[in-house]
């Protein structure tokens, strides 16, 4: 079973991608774990035990249908 990953509402709308400094999704990947997601810019953030890894060298860029996939979780992405 993966790792549940549960960010508070009230920490998740204080958190800003540290490149454009605008929200972040939290999103599941195929894989199962839990990623914060900026859609802007199809960058992927990984969150370690339960904590996000807010760094712009440990980001990951998007493929196309992972941004697909990834917005498709949100009505407002």
């Amino acid at each position: 079973m993966p790792e549940e990953t549960a960010l508070d509402a009230t920490l998740l709308s204080l958190l800003a991608c540290p490149q454009d400094k605008g929200p972040l999704l939290l999103v599941r990947a195929s894989g199962g774990e839990s990623l914060l997601y900026n859609p802007r810019l199809r960058r992927a953030y990984p969150i370690e035990n339960g904590i996000p890894v807010l760094l712009v060298d440990e980001a990951r860029d998007a493929t196309d249908a992972e941004h697909e996939a990834f917005t498709g979780q949100h009505t407002t992405a």
